[in-house]
């Protein structure tokens, strides 16, 4: 069932394709690999057909169906339907899928491929707190800075169940790095979780006004102004 289901996703991402859209898709993620020329909604309804059709009926089969998808992608879209994949609830509290998301982060290092496991590992991180929380403990200080980046941007998705003590320890392992994409989910993290919880991310925002970066502040505090 594994081959034929990535047989259908990649028969459907080529029927997709715009060679026109495609060029300025792949200059616009600065990537090397190329484009189809898919958009992103149609990357995910030509997923949900192809599991509809194919779908898989334990977790080892879904996990061999997004690693082979990711693992021999020729298109970024592929790439991009692989980790549609993983958004499965067969699969949605299955740590067996950490590696998954570990492999996807390390190798995709770009941000759209990160990001786009970024509530995966959130809902991981919910469901299995005392295995995941020093798992990211420990991300946060990776030398690869895309997997510190997805320690950051982890509890997205969390909003009133954010552990807010595990926020402030990721970002502040980072909060000295100079690296643009860090800065930047630093700020997103902490604007998202104003939306549940404004009077944290204000004190936290003070205490740290001069060691935050500028980018991280304004980003971070964004949406204060207005509560």
């Amino acid at each position: 069932m594994t081959k034929e289901l990535v047989e259908s996703i990649r028969s459907s991402l080529r029927d997709a394709g715009d060679a026109e859209r495609a060029v300025g898709a792949q200059a616009y993620m600065k990537s090397e690999m190329p484009s189809l020329g898919v958009r992103v909604p149609e990357v995910r309804s030509g997923v949900k057909a192809a599991v509809k059709e194919f779908p898989p009926s334990t977790p080892p089969e879904l996990r061999g169906a997004v690693l082979q998808l990711w693992r021999e992608a020729k298109a970024r879209e592929e790439r991009y339907a692989a980790i549609d994949l993983t958004g499965l609830r067969l699969v949605k509290e299955d740590l067996e899928m950490l590696p998954v998301y570990e492999e996807i982060i390390r190798t995709g290092a770009w941000w759209d491929l990160v990001d786009g496991v970024a509530h995966r590992i959130c809902a991981l991180l919910l469901a299995h707190r005392p295995i995941m929380t020093p798992l990211l403990l420990g991300w946060a200080r990776d030398r690869d800075m895309w997997i510190r980046r997805a320690a950051i941007t982890a509890q997205l998705g969390a909003k009133t169940r954010t552990d807010h003590a595990l926020l402030a320890a990721v970002i502040n392992h980072n909060m000295d790095d100079k690296e643009f994409f860090i800065r930047k989910a630093i700020g997103w993290a902490l604007r998202e979780y104003s939306k549940s919880d404004p009077e944290w991310v204000r004190a936290f925002a003070a205490d740290n006004s001069t060691s935050l970066s500028p980018l991280s502040l304004r980003e971070g505090t964004r949406l204060l102004s207005s509560r």
